[in-house]
């Protein structure tokens, strides 16, 4: 989507659950519906969290059951929907059941998973999402623009500011990073709930600041970011995955009212 509106991508950080999935897309549209002629609402949800801290935790309901659920958010909600593939050979399997297809950002420099994706979107007219890796500076970022832009064009590609590592269980944001990646000639978007983890802070888990979320997500639309992704959970305290930096799904609406407010301001 190219339009001026702003892209917004939430829901939760794993799919747990077919009923879920649906109460949380159904109140998104319902609270969102006042705003849907300034943004781009997608449905996010992983159907596999591959690099959990601990071999323990929930990874989700596994490609068929994900896609499944997902196919059927996409056709009672209308919503386009995005999740994440591990490995090559997920890429064309995602590609045929959603809307945007997602590169981790510990994966984002594996140049068979950015080729496999963008292959994929090209054949199917998707998106394709990479979250800037923890390691990487913005700057680098052009090379992966370069690989995907081999197979898609540039309008279809979007970089993800999801943090930096800043010594040991801890990531900062540099908030120049959306002009310097804009400057490749695709849209950037700003994580707001991944980029206030503590990586592995609790040891088997890893843990976060979720009441930093807002603050960054407000500087992000400021500096200049096309959109926001951001995960949310009707309990935050009780979702299966990341439940330290997961969002009250009744604080979505006034989130998203005031970033828009922020975005009309900038201009």
């Amino acid at each position: 989507m190219t339009s001026k509106k702003m892209d917004f991508y939430i829901g939760p950080c794993v799919l747990e659950s077919m009923d879920l999935a649906r109460q949380i897309a159904e109140t998104l549209v319902k609270e969102l519906e006042p705003y849907k002629n300034q943004i781009n609402l997608h449905f996010k949800g992983s159907f596999d969290k591959a690099n959990r801290s601990s071999f323990t935790s929930y990874r989700g309901p596994g490609i068929d059951e994900g896609m499944k659920i997902l196919e059927t958010i996409n056709k009672e909600f209308g919503l386009p929907t995005l999740t994440d593939y591990h490995v090559p050979d997920q890429a064309e399997i995602v590609a045929k059941s959603v809307s945007v297809l997602q590169v981790p950002a510990f994966l984002c420099r594996q140049t068979d998973m950015i080729f496999a994706g963008a292959e994929a979107c090209a054949k199917y007219n998707r998106e394709l999402k990479v979250k800037k890796g923890q390691f990487l500076s913005p700057e680098e970022t052009k090379n992966i623009v370069d690989k995907a832009s081999h197979f898609l064009p540039k309008e279809k590609i979007i970089l993800t500011e999801r943090g930096t590592s800043f010594g040991y269980n801890n990531l900062v944001v540099d908030m120049a990073s959306f002009q310097i990646m804009k400057s490749y000639g695709v849209r950037t978007v700003h994580d707001a709930t991944h980029c206030v983890q503590r990586p592995g802070g609790l040891g088997t888990i890893t843990g976060g600041k979720r009441e930093q979320i807002v603050t960054l997500a407000k500087a992000a639309v400021a500096a200049g970011a096309d959109g926001i992704f951001m995960e949310c959970h009707p309990n935050p305290d009780k979702a299966l995955s990341d439940s330290a930096t997961a969002l009250p799904l009744s604080q979505v609406k006034s989130i998203v009212d005031v970033l828009l407010k922020i975005k009309a301001a900038v201009g």
